[in-house]
């Protein structure tokens, strides 16, 4: 019976790992969308 506790545990906590590696990576992406906008907003840096 432990093994089956530890085994939903570990599937548990990849799952949270996922999802926590595609909320950062979500982050990384509106961030620079955010710094691209305000950059183009400040008369066209590029």
């Amino acid at each position: 019976m432990e093994i089956v506790t530890i085994l939903v545990a570990l599937v548990l906590a990849w799952i949270a790992w996922k999802v926590l590696v595609g909320l950062v990576k979500f982050g990384v992406l509106a961030l620079i969308a955010v710094a691209a906008i305000y950059f183009l907003s400040q008369g066209g840096a590029f």
